[in-house]
């Protein structure tokens, strides 16, 4: 039997970041950055008025008072940002409008709240320094600085200082495609009128993929049967950057998954010390429906049909290697101590997740309860899971939880 950190190591070594793609600014949101975006050029590219304003030669303004103002004659009004800069000379000044390019001569901005405002002469009622209230060249981001760091999740800030920088295009992760593959006879998709059970999990892990931020494909349920299976596989299998199964890893006569994967790629079933979800399958599958030496490969990872058992690998297993392939460096859910308010015996060499509900404070401490008999974990039910904020985490050498006990918690709400 594997424990879960084995399992965990054996398959995100198995998978690699998507490969970089040059896209839009528009179609980069939520990705990775895959190269560093850098300056060509100084932002500003020349100094411009951070105000409105005139602008001065400082030294003409030295001593001004509202008592004894400098008298200056204004030369020009400038407010178009992209016009070339004017030139002035001594005890001259042209009232420009903030972003302006500063004329050639000036060396400071004085604010209009500092004058009278005039139009063909100015009163000074302050004298200024050099560069007040001027944004020297390359004072926001100097040519050959690295403005945005490979790794980089891009967000409206990030996407904002890269237009501002001229770049239309980025080299960025994409986000994996991710097809999800609920497997089994008896499942029927929510709201049919056909007997079984409803299929819990493909709306429930679509949901989880698309919080990671990957693209999320759920297909119709699909039956044990060998051909449906192995045809519904290969047919997902061109689009693909990642497929999840649900369900089939049980070893009755009615469950094929094992027999249908054989032949499409190297996939392996174990059984992982963990409660619940112990049925465990990863690999990688051919894109062409059989091995080639130069074909895509795809990961796959088979998560149990238990609902409970399904979201619990998917946070433990599958949520990190996707962010792995998503070229995120922080792969795994933060996690915090908490003290239980409960008492419970834990299998021995096993690890176990506890649904809860985390409460407390970074001050006065973390508390958790569980939102289900915690002694029932291979159950599971959907409804202790969704009434959870974050999972105890009991390791594999403790066998009784008491009260107080400090556990970790990874927490499932952002």
């Amino acid at each position: 039997m594997k424990s879960v950190q084995q399992q965990l190591a054996s398959v995100l070594s198995m998978v690699s970041q998507v490969p970089p793609l040059e896209v839009v600014l528009t179609d980069a949101a939520g990705c990775i950055l895959a190269a560093d975006i850098v300056v060509t050029e100084n932002v500003p590219p020349r100094a411009i008025a951070a105000c409105d304003g005139y602008a001065v030669r400082s030294q003409d303004t030295q001593g001004a008072t509202r008592a004894a103002p400098a008298t200056l004659p204004v030369a020009h009004a400038v407010a178009d940002q992209t016009a070339e800069p004017f030139r002035i000379v001594d005890f001259q000044t042209i009232r420009v409008s903030s972003g302006v390019p500063l004329p050639i001569g000036a060396d400071a901005i004085v604010p209009l709240s500092q004058t009278d405002r005039g139009l063909a002469r100015v009163n000074v009622f302050a004298g200024v320094v050099p560069g007040e209230n001027v944004y020297q060249a390359g004072s926001d981001v100097p040519q050959g600085a690295t403005a945005l760091e490979a790794g980089t999740r891009l967000g409206a800030r990030q996407l904002a200082l890269a237009a501002s920088l001229g770049f239309q295009r980025i080299k960025v992760h994409p986000a994996p495609r991710v097809v999800i593959v609920p497997v089994g006879d008896e499942l029927v998709q929510p709201g049919s009128n056909k007997p079984g059970v409803f299929d819990a999990n493909g709306p429930s892990l679509r949901t989880a993929v698309r919080d990671v931020g990957a693209v999320a494909i759920q297909v119709h349920p699909v039956t044990d049967s060998n051909a449906e299976l192995r045809e519904a596989l290969e047919d997902q299998l061109v689009r693909a950057d990642v497929i999840i199964t649900t369900g089939g890893l049980s070893e009755g006569e009615g469950d094929t998954l094992r027999d249908v994967l054989s032949p499409l790629g190297e996939v392996r079933f174990d059984h992982v010390a963990m409660h619940p979800g112990m049925n465990q399958g990863y690999g990688m599958l051919a894109s062409g429906g059989f091995i080639e030496e130069d074909g895509r490969m795809i990961p796959l990872y088979a998560l149990p049909g238990q609902p409970a058992a399904a979201q619990i690998g998917f946070e433990v297993f599958v949520r990190p290697m996707l962010r792995a392939m998503a070229g995120y460096s922080d792969l795994y859910r933060a996690s915090i101590p908490a003290t239980s308010t409960q008492r419970w015996n834990s299998p021995s060499g096993v690890r176990q997740f506890i649904p809860v509900q985390v409460t407390g404070s970074p001050d006065e401490g973390y508390q958790f309860f569980a939102t289900s008999d915690p002694a029932q974990s291979q159950t599971l039910t959907m409804g202790a899971l969704a009434n959870a904020n974050a999972l105890a985490v009991v390791p594999e050498d403790v066998t009784e939880v008491s009260i107080g006990s400090s556990l970790h918690c990874l927490i499932l709400d952002d």
